[in-house]
């Protein structure tokens, strides 16, 4: 018998990381250790639920939260942060109200039972997920709706954005597009689920013009956050859930709680081409939530993707801070070769401890590459919160590790590169991660050197508060 490993964090400390920031605030980073590269030069944008209460009332899931975009601007090795809330309507009327008026899609639902909840399938575009810059936009994403456009400069709220009345009332949006940093464009998809569902592939310009590359039918019920994207492919893993609506519609669960993964049944992946034409391809079940990277070589597609052996999702009425990790799924870096023409898939395992929220350097998007990094937990088996980043050499498949256990929480990295240009090393750069301190109860943005992913962090930077746990970001050279 395999005897768990002993604990890397305290429940308590992990707990304070699910408190809301009710404050926006702008300010210098004044308390610094290290120093901050002066070559580091940008802005680098963060979403994720700052609010998970509402007058001590508090979501079902941290996924129902409202969106929070933060702020840290670079430049001449200083640092200014700022947040603020999306200020979306449903937002703004359960501000006034002081209590929650909508339910959430994973485990929220409005006060007073199943007879407050029946028949009320409205959403609420929490407007949470990822925030993204391109063609002079700040948009924040949430995937069933239209984004919602910011003003970089100082994050006011601007408004939903259709684009140009290219994107139509009734289509959304991902919250996990692709840039292509060779073109500029950056390339997206909405799905309109059902029995049988609709993706739709979207491409945003450099000047921030939508187009609709191709729309493709594809039977059963679509559940996707994210896809792959390569320079003759847009690739997307079809997980075998299903959808039972009537628990939603009568009020007792919310829509994500009705969302099943079918059991012994095949995973497909959704090879859909540059002009709209769709291949599908079995594997074995699992569940993916998101993609590392993928890259064509000869008549193989590969595709490195997290991949859960079932749907972690919360049961109805239970309560996400209770969560027990020992009985929560892990999900794993695997390797998936595509063989398009012989219609095959093989799958190889790349890295077995539990990980979540992989990134590599903006260039490689869609090309072939070989460091991945990715948010990890700190012991080697088992289960618990992400406390540490990996950095995974795929051709030599060396791994290494910086733990901020036991007291430290981490969020997704983001790769920084320290020169753009094609003839730079593809790990020279910086590793950034928002950390939650709970020895502290603040965070700090922490810089590491991804030639020595595992050495002393280049800079620390402490923030005068606490960011709750978030999401997706992005990095732009230009200075907000």
């Amino acid at each position: 018998m395999v005897q768990a490993a002993s604990p890397t964090f305290s429940r308590q400390d992990w707990l304070k990381g699910y408190e809301s920031l009710k404050t926006e605030q702008a300010y210098w980073i004044d308390e610094i250790e290290g120093q901050i590269p002066l070559e580091l030069e940008g802005t680098l944008f963060r979403n994720g639920p700052g609010q998970l209460d509402i007058n001590g009332q508090k979501y079902g899931h941290p996924f129902d939260g409202d969106g929070m975009i933060c702020a840290i601007a670079f430049k001449n090795g200083k640092a200014h942060f700022a947040n603020q809330f999306v200020k979306t309507p449903e937002f703004l009327a359960e501000q006034k109200a002081g209590k929650i008026l909508y339910r959430g899609v994973f485990g929220t639902q409005k006060a007073g039972g199943w007879l407050s909840n029946i028949f009320d399938l409205r959403n609420k575009n929490v407007a949470n997920t990822n925030v993204v810059y391109q063609g002079g936009k700040l948009l924040a994403l949430w995937e069933a709706a239209h984004p919602y456009s910011l003003n970089p400069k100082n994050l006011d709220t601007v408004g939903l954005e259709n684009f140009g009345g290219k994107l139509g009332a009734s289509e959304v949006f991902t919250a996990h597009p692709r840039k292509d940093d060779r073109t500029g464009e950056l390339w997206g998809f909405g799905v309109q689920p059902g029995p049988k569902s609709k993706i739709s592939i979207y491409k945003v310009s450099d000047r921030g013009e939508l187009s609709t590359e191709s729309q493709v039918d594809v039977s059963g019920f679509c559940f996707l956050h994210d896809f792959a994207y390569t320079p003759n492919y847009r690739i997307f893993m079809q997980n075998p859930v299903s959808f039972k609506p009537l628990p939603f519609i009568l009020g007792l669960a919310t829509a994500g709680e009705c969302i099943e993964l079918k059991p012994n049944t095949l995973s497909q992946f959704l090879l859909i081409d540059r002009q709209g034409n769709l291949q599908t391809l079995e594997t074995d079940p699992c569940f993916v939530f998101h993609h590392c990277n993928a890259y064509e070589r000869d008549d193989e597609i590969i595709v490195d993707s997290v991949c859960y052996p079932d749907y972690p999702k919360l049961e109805p009425n239970t309560d996400f801070r209770d969560v027990n990790f020992d009985q929560v799924v892990a999900g794993q870096l695997w390797r998936f070769t595509i063989n398009h023409r012989l219609g095959t898939v093989k799958r190889e395992l790349i890295l077995e401890r539990s990980c979540e929220f992989p990134v590599v350097h903006p260039r490689c998007m869609g090309q072939e590459y070989r460091y991945a990094y990715i948010g990890t937990i700190a012991k080697e088996v088992g289960n618990a919160p992400l406390q540490a980043i990996a950095k995974i050499d795929m051709n030599t498949g060396k791994q290494e590790f910086h733990s901020f256990a036991p007291r430290g929480f981490i969020s997704e990295p983001i790769f920084v590169p320290r020169d753009r240009n094609a003839g730079s090393e593809e790990d020279d750069g910086w590793v950034l991660t928002l950390i939650f301190n709970a020895e502290h109860n603040r965070s700090d943005l922490v810089i590491l050197d991804a030639q020595n992913i595992s050495g002393k962090p280049v800079a620390t930077l402490h923030l005068k508060h606490h960011v709750p746990y978030g999401l997706h970001g992005t990095f732009t050279q230009e200075v907000f």
